[in-house]
């Protein structure tokens, strides 16, 4: 009987997340996957991740527990439609965020995290290259804004974070009484430019919770733009503090990835006796092209890593 390696994103809900061995982001989850080479991984997240976690552990098993625990910016990306647009920029480099499909992946130059997107950007411009960035609009439009790059973007959105509404969030931040100070927002950059203007600080769900745990808060509370699931990490981390999650059109303040919640107590149960989806349909060609963005950004992080700890 294989021994199963349960993984689960932050987004996952808690009594799955406490299932797993490893809590963390796709990527970092995808690597913990490959130093352990696990004969069986039960991937809790969402369809691209188990995806990647396949790319960089060929040997095992990877199982999804629900086969329809996709994500919009996979489904809003047709890959017929964004090969046209790739050639239109022949002449750029295709940065891609790992929340994409293989095939998505498969046509970059280089493939990027919420967290390392910013440095490796900046590097391309700075060694000369021009840019295109695919497939979230909203990180796009936020590095565009940051760092005044002009990079054509795809324009697919995460249905989550799409729906914070910035005219709440600035009412909200707006309405301090007499002797308070203002409210913290703290954002994922999956997020509308109208938020991110006003966050305080913008960054991966493990840079969030970095922030978290580092911030003298006192009273003040602190907004969160992100999905509920990292909340309780949050709370976890920092019962002191006063966390809240950043307001939806609806007025509501709930935010929840549907496809995430996918990963119920059962299919995760069921997943680690070898039932779900068996990520077992990668061709090679598909593997080998979107391996080599990713290995090249994994070198990057590690220039990063040994240049910051000399």
């Amino acid at each position: 009987m294989k021994t199963a390696l349960v993984l689960a994103h932050y987004y996952t809900i808690p009594e799955v997340q406490a299932m797993a061995d490893h809590v963390g982001d796709s990527l970092e989850l995808a690597m913990i996957a490959q130093r352990e080479k696990a004969d069986r991984i039960v991937f809790a997240g969402v369809k691209f991740m188990a995806e990647t976690a396949k790319l960089l552990n060929p040997e095992a098993e990877v199982i999804l527990p629900d086969e329809r625990s996709t994500c919009s910016l996979v489904t809003q990306t047709d890959t017929d439609s964004l090969k046209r647009w790739r050639d239109r920029y022949a002449d750029h480099a295709h940065v891609t965020y790992i929340n994409s499909s293989i095939e998505t992946k498969a046509m970059a130059d280089w493939v990027v995290t919420s967290r390392n997107v910013d440095n490796i950007v900046a590097h391309l411009y700075e060694s000369g290259h021009q840019v295109i960035f695919s497939p979230d609009r909203n990180m796009g439009a936020y590095l565009n804004y940051q760092y005044g790059y002009r990079m054509p973007l795809w324009s697919a959105v995460c249905e989550v974070h799409d729906l914070f509404n910035a005219e709440r969030v600035q009412q909200i931040l707006s309405a301090v009484k007499a002797g308070e100070s203002r409210p913290f927002l703290i954002a994922h950059p999956e997020s509308p430019l109208p938020v991110l203007k006003q966050a305080d600080f913008i960054g991966s769900t493990k840079q969030m919770l970095q922030w978290i745990s580092d911030i003298d808060a006192g009273r003040r509370p602190i907004y969160v733009a992100t999905e509920e699931g990292l909340l309780y990490n949050m709370r976890h981390l920092r019962a002191d503090l006063d966390i809240r999650q950043a307001p939806i059109y609806t007025g509501c303040q709930c935010n929840a990835c549907p496809y995430m919640k996918r990963n119920t107590v059962q299919r995760v149960s069921d997943a680690i006796k070898g039932e779900g989806f068996l990520i077992d349909y990668l061709d090679m060609k598909h593997i080998e092209q979107a391996r080599r963005p990713i290995e090249r950004m994994l070198t990057f992080d590690v220039k990063q890593a040994s240049h910051h700890a000399a």
